[in-house]
């Protein structure tokens, strides 16, 4: 007789496979790796074959574990997706929420969404995921994703939040002593603050024609790739940056950074967007009180512009 336990232990199986580990799957399911490997061992039980070839190093696919993979990763998530659009029509706001975004970002705009809601529904709890890799809500499994520029075309369901600015800025003291630029090619001969990884996604190359730091396009002294930590060398005097608005926008509207508008903003005729992204038609309870909450708190326009 089949065991009626193997949807589960398939279930088990893909997030072992997905974690690389025994104890990563345990984590992700608020078990002890010991009740994940017998589960694991029950299910190559039932089958009659190895699915993972186990060593003290790390974990590998046999080939039937591989084909298992293949086809139990597509019905569990299936599954997942199947159980979270029926549970919309609960209406409830509890379990888990799971968001990415960029860092800065999800400090500074999406904690604070999710403190409110989380006390306002204490039955809710939120994983956010702070990373710049280009996360995939129906490939890591969560609600919702926050991108920031251009969409490419895709299957995901958007919901535009906000447009995105960037504004040239630096420190009233930076100025008075490195002198205020009256045009894009006064930057030249300034010291930049660049991002330290990617290509050029602080956007020198849209106001000077080609990366910052090349040859004729301005020094860059300072380099990081967090843009708080830019923010903050921006506001120490180290040169001047290029950064999002809701980066930097309340330090101009405070007046600790000088809003540079050089010859017209060129720049911002082709504003990017900021956009939360879904994989499910029918979004959850808790999913649309997070859009609604984070929409409300972003404001139109948003409370960030100087």
């Amino acid at each position: 007789m089949k065991d009626p336990r193997f949807a589960e232990f398939v279930a088990v199986f893909v997030d072992v496979v997905r974690a690389g580990s025994f104890s990563g799957a345990a984590r992700r399911r608020g078990v002890t790796p010991s009740a994940i490997v017998r589960q694991i061992d029950a299910l190559e039980h039932g089958l009659g074959v190895r699915v993972l070839v186990r060593s003290t190093r790390a974990l590998a696919m046999t080939d039937a574990g591989e084909r298992l993979f293949e086809r139990g990763q597509r019905l569990i998530d299936d599954l997942v997706d199947v159980h979270a659009e029926i549970a919309a029509f609960d209406g409830a706001i509890a379990g888990v929420l799971r968001i990415a975004c960029f860092p800065t970002f999800g400090k500074r705009y999406v904690l604070p969404v999710a403190g409110t809601l989380m006390r306002d529904h204490p039955g809710l709890s939120v994983e956010l995921d702070l990373t710049e890799r280009l996360a995939d809500p129906a490939r890591d499994r969560l609600d919702a994703v926050i991108r920031i520029g251009h969409l490419a075309d895709s299957a995901l369901i958007a919901t535009k939040l906000a447009d995105q600015s960037r504004l040239a800025v630096a420190a009233p003291g930076y100025l008075d002593r490195h002198g205020t630029p009256d045009g894009i090619d006064d930057l030249r001969g300034h010291r930049l603050l660049d991002k330290l990884h990617g290509a050029d996604l602080l956007g020198w190359a849209d106001m000077l024609g080609d990366a910052g730091g090349q040859p004729g396009c301005g020094a860059v002294v300072f380099r990081s790739d967090d843009f708080e930590a830019l923010r903050l060398a921006a506001l120490e005097g180290m040169g001047v940056a290029f950064l999002p608005s809701w980066v930097v926008g309340p330090d101009v509207r405070a007046g600790h950074l000088k809003r540079l508008a050089l010859d017209g903003e060129p720049w911002a005729r082709d504003p990017q967007g900021i956009f939360l992204l879904r994989a499910l038609q029918e979004p959850s309870a808790k999913l649309r009180a997070f859009i609604d909450g984070l929409r409300s708190a972003i404001g139109t326009p948003p409370v960030w512009e100087p």
